[in-house]
């Protein structure tokens, strides 16, 4: 079953961004980059180098360098359920 964005936040994921530099295969000299992001889990960033291994195994451009941030966005003791409502007037 997959989990919503809300549910990974609170089980602990975070919001991971990677920038790739590679290079192009038939212009080795030239740099290019991609940008991926993920929720993950740190510091084992299982997802980002699922990704980088999946782009060693099927993407011609190999990879010059990779570059990453994680950052939670909320953890379990910052989230509380509101359960009523209070109205001034």
């Amino acid at each position: 079953m997959e989990m919503n964005e809300t549910e990974m936040m609170l089980k602990g994921y975070g919001l991971t961004t990677a920038e790739m530099f590679y290079r192009l295969p038939d212009y080795r000299n030239v740099l290019n980059s991609f940008v991926w992001q993920d929720y993950d889990i740190a510091p084992d960033h299982p997802r980002l180098f699922s990704f980088i291994e999946f782009w060693q195994e099927k993407i011609e451009g190999p990879l010059h360098s990779v570059r990453f941030t994680h950052r939670k966005m909320i953890s379990p003791g910052e989230w509380r359920n509101v359960v009523g409502e209070f109205r001034y007037t």
